[in-house]
């Protein structure tokens, strides 16, 4: 089982920098970074993570000689974390579901961004949950587990993310992605829900399929079956 060892920070540029940092100075498997907020956060493509007080920051450095094929494993390893700790604090009749590739939805609103960057031999997960504040001036609906009817503190977020963390993890070393793919299906949208997937200036409209054994998302089009392995995903 992964111990984690916490370094908490009031406000850093980055969490993901801080970690890749400290990875390079060969900071051990399991360091936290935790920042009460960043300055310059960042998600998926490069984009900018908005990141008020009041929400949870983390990046853990995970050291676990995968090779590169399998680092986007972690992503969906990450996900069911994430949706585990947000339900231990919502209402029971509150769920997170999932959306390819790692976004954790609670009433249809993106709670919570993962980020997986290689830093040399290690790799370094960054993790933000909306716990208190919805960042503004997004496009997308955002969600928060206090506004979703939760109790829940910063710092209990992390707790609880690290234990479903360190659990999922021991599943995924165990018995290997299967067992993280066959799950994350049972939390992701059904079979033939219709999706749009945007990538660059172009998009695809079909109905989800599967989650292939890499983690590439499977849709149905007009065309035929269409593998993707990166855009945005949508309800078409």
């Amino acid at each position: 089982m992964t111990a984690f060892e916490v370094r908490h920070y009031d406000s850093v540029g980055s969490t993901n920098d801080e970690a890749i940092r400290l990875a390079a100075e060969g900071a051990p498997h399991g360091t936290v970074v935790h920042a009460d907020q960043q300055t310059v956060g960042r998600g998926r493509l490069a984009r900018r993570w908005l990141s008020p007080p009041g929400n949870l920051y983390v990046s853990i450095i995970l050291r676990l000689g995968l090779l590169a094929a399998r680092t986007v494993e972690l992503g969906f390893v990450a996900a069911l974390a994430v949706a585990d700790a947000i339900e231990t604090m919502l209402p029971k009749q509150e769920r997170a579901t999932l959306k390819w590739p790692n976004d954790v939805l609670v009433r249809d609103g993106k709670i919570s961004g993962i980020l997986v960057e290689q830093a040399d031999d290690a790799l370094v997960l960054g993790i933000g949950i909306n716990v208190l504040q919805a960042p503004g001036g997004v496009s997308y609906k955002v969600s928060t587990i206090v506004g979703c009817g939760g109790l829940a503190t910063v710092d209990g977020t992390r707790s609880a993310l690290l234990t479903a963390l360190a659990h999922w993890l021991d599943i995924w070393q165990r018995d290997g992605f299967d067992a993280i793919r066959a799950t994350w299906l049972t939390r992701a949208h059904p079979p033939g829900t219709p999706l749009r997937v945007t990538i660059g200036d172009r998009s695809i409209e079909g109905r989800f399929a599967t989650l292939a054994p890499d983690g590439a998302l499977i849709i149905d089009t007009d065309e035929g079956r269409r593998r993707c392995t990166a855009g945005d995903v949508g309800l078409a």
